[in-house]
This record gives structure tokens, C-alpha cells and sequence, in this order.
């Protein structure tokens, strides 16, 4: 794992550097997608994650997700973006900051017919052993015409809270998405399906569309099935804005 190392080494650098870190990373609906937001473009994001059924006959609370990250690199082929996250879990406001970042390549960058590269993490807290879940991850990803965009890619995270329920390190994983734009429908459309792999309350099988309500507005409609039955469905609604 020393590749992860430097690499977090380097993106602590980069956000130092960079004065203010802008939030959750480019994602599908619930895994990190290759899309990085471009240069000085700031995107705001409020997303709830909002439990379905109860647990021992208690409904959990909401989840709730305000975010902000921008492009920090003026090149077209080769892009960062940095972030940071509030999160409130239900009114609990200990320890709620969270940082992001991620360096990428879109498709035809490095060459004709190149497919989208990119690294990164997210979930670093600022509570040791309590917020900072610390997930590195690389995905490759490319787009097939109509069939969509197909994208793969791995994750690893810290040992110490990435745990199954019975308290055994489970901090790694498959990364799997597909994503479209509907636009035998509407150009507005999109569709996607991802997937976490790891019994840690990261892994999930997730679904949505989202509507673009304006070129830089849109929200995403979504379902979360995580791969521990223990922890109960979740649905989504993720509002989006560029600045």
C-alpha cells in the first residue's frame, strides 16, 4: 500500500497549497465517479439519505450531506478538484467536517479513444479513529456509445472503521458503475447503477435517474441497498448547483 501513502502525502500537499478546499467528490449516486469539476467551477451539493425501514422499531434518522468542490488545476488533460464536507447524522454534530480530492484524465486524453483515469479519496476526518475513514480509491472508466458509460475501479480505507458487524476489518473493495444520459427521452435524463463492494456500511447497490432542471441545476432520485442486511435501505434525493 506505499502507492497510497504518497498519494495521500501528495493530495495533503495539494489541498494545503491550494488555501481553501471546496467537498463529496463527483459521484454516480453513491460511489466516486471519473468526472472531476474543471477549473474554478464551484459545485454545491446537499444530499439526504433517508432510511426506508425501521430497525428493532425505530426508524433511524436522516442523513444529511452539504458539500462544496472545485477545480483547482487550469489544464484540459489533466484535472483535481478538492473538497469539503459538512455531515449531520440525525443532529449529531460531533466532529463533521470532511475533506475530498481527486486527479484525473477525461476520455481521449492521453490518447484516441483513451478511457477516463482517476485517484483519489474522501472521508478524511478530522477525529482520529472516529471520522477518518481515509478510502483511496483508482477507477478507469469509458463510454460505448448507446450502451453508456461502464466504469471499474478498487477502494481501500482505514482497517480501524471499516468493519463488518461483527467488528473484523473488511476496509476494501470492488468499485462498479453505468451511467447514461436518456436522451431518446430528454437530454435533461440521466440514468445510474453502481455498486461498493464490503460488508463496512460503505458497500451498497445503488440506483436513480436525476433531471437537470437548468444547465447547471439538476437533482438526482435515488435507492441504496446495502450489502449488509443489517443496515436498512436508504433513498436518496441529492440536489446539485454549479457556480
Amino acid at each position: 500500500m506505499k502507492i497510497f501513502r504518497v498519494f495521500a502525502v501528495k493530495i495533503s500537499l495539494i489541498v494545503f497549497l491550494a488555501g481553501i478546499a471546496y467537498a463529496t467528490p463527483s459521484t454516480q449516486i453513491w460511489i466516486p465517479s471519473t468526472d472531476i469539476q474543471p477549473y474554478k467551477k464551484v459545485h454545491f451539493g446537499f444530499d439526504s439519505y433517508i432510511k426506508t425501514k425501521s430497525q428493532n422499531g425505530a426508524t433511524e434518522p436522516t442523513i444529511t450531506n452539504l458539500g462544496l468542490t472545485t477545480g483547482v488545476l487550469p489544464f484540459e488533460k489533466m484535472q483535481l478538484e478538492v473538497g469539503i464536507d459538512y455531515r449531520d447524522t440525525g443532529g449529531e454534530h460531533a466532529y463533521p467536517l470532511l475533506f475530498n480530492a481527486k486527479l484525473g484524465t477525461p476520455e481521449g486524453a492521453l490518447f484516441e479513444g483513451a478511457p477516463a483515469l482517476a485517484i483519489g479519496g474522501y472521508d478524511f476526518g478530522t477525529k482520529s479513529e472516529v471520522t477518518d475513514y481515509n478510502i483511496f480509491y483508482g477507477l478507469i472508466a469509458k463510454t460505448l456509445g448507446k450502451v453508456g458509460r461502464l466504469s471499474a475501479g478498487y477502494y481501500t480505507g482505514n482497517k480501524d472503521l471499516l468493519v463488518d458487524t461483527d467488528g473484523n476489518k473488511d476496509n476494501d473493495g470492488v468499485l462498479l458503475s453505468w451511467d447514461r444520459t436518456i436522451s431518446e427521452i430528454s437530454d435533461n435524463l440521466w440514468a445510474a447503477i453502481d455498486y461498493q463492494g464490503g460488508d463496512n456500511g460503505y458497500g451498497a447497490l445503488s440506483f436513480g435517474i436525476a433531471w437537470k432542471f437548468a444547465p447547471n441545476v439538476g437533482v438526482i432520485f435515488g435507492y441504496d441497498i446495502y450489502n449488509e442486511s443489517t443496515y436498512k435501505p436508504t433513498a436518496t434525493v441529492q440536489l446539485d448547483i454549479d457556480f
